[in-house]
């Protein structure tokens, strides 16, 4: 299923989202214009789960922040940007515009840490925005569960565009990714799709969605007891 976009219009200007998206944009130009360079460069830049097992370091980190920009191709990057372009401007609504830059990072640091715990001894670089982007989507989940996305939809060998709730939309995009980790497990990294930043990220997201609504009941409650 691919989304297009979704019925509600974020209140406030999302700079923040339109911000990443830029620089995430802007990152991927430069690798272009690295060439053969980039990959000497990856060792230093991107994410390998074997070097943080080995002995955490101030180099991890910044690992860890780097590889969150970088992409391994067009059709990756162009992918993530779509979903965030269309999920992370109401999350960003909801959470103001600090505090979802300091949940994007923190949902892409938890994602990073899934990975790692799930492939300790793996070598090969790992880059993406999708842990990421994975925990916006788990905080839409929560925040937007009855909001209608726009969804081409595989009906055989045809698309159908039609609307789908979130809930539907991204609890399917959850579960394909649990069943393909799991499917994972115990195999050595071969590289390819890093299922469970994306099932670590989404969890992070769900968490800190479920605390933004308890959050927003907690003051209305308080609101109709000053009221009475």
């Amino acid at each position: 299923m691919l989304p297009i976009q979704d019925e509600i219009r974020a209140h406030r200007f999302p700079f923040v989202n339109y911000s990443l998206i830029a620089l995430n944009i802007i990152v991927f130009i430069l690798e272009l214009m690295a060439g053969p360079k980039l990959e000497a460069a990856l060792y230093e830049i991107a994410l390998i789960p074997a070097n943080v097992t080995a002995g955490f370091d101030l180099g991890d980190m910044k690992a860890i922040f780097t590889s969150m920009f970088l992409h391994a191709g067009l059709s990756h990057l162009l992918g993530n940007m779509l979903y965030l372009w269309i999920f992370g401007d109401n999350v960003e609504d909801r959470l103001g515009h600090f505090w979802y830059f300091v949940f994007y990072l923190a949902g892409g640091i938890m994602a990073a840490f899934a990975h790692v715990a799930l492939n300790p001894n793996s070598v090969i670089p790992t880059v993406g925005a999708s842990g990421a982007i994975a925990a916006v989507l788990g905080a839409y989940l929560i925040l937007f569960p009855q909001v209608k996305v726009l969804t081409f939809v595989p009906i055989g060998f045809f698309l159908r565009l039609t609307l789908l709730p979130a809930s539907l939309l991204l609890g399917f995009w959850f579960v394909l990714q649990l069943f393909n980790g799991l499917l994972t497990l115990g195999l050595a990294d071969m590289g390819g799709t890093a299922f469970w930043a994306h099932i670590g990220g989404f969890v992070f997201g769900v968490l800190i969605g479920w605390l933004c609504n308890k959050k927003s009941l907690g003051r209305k409650v308080s609101s109709w007891a000053d009221a009475d």
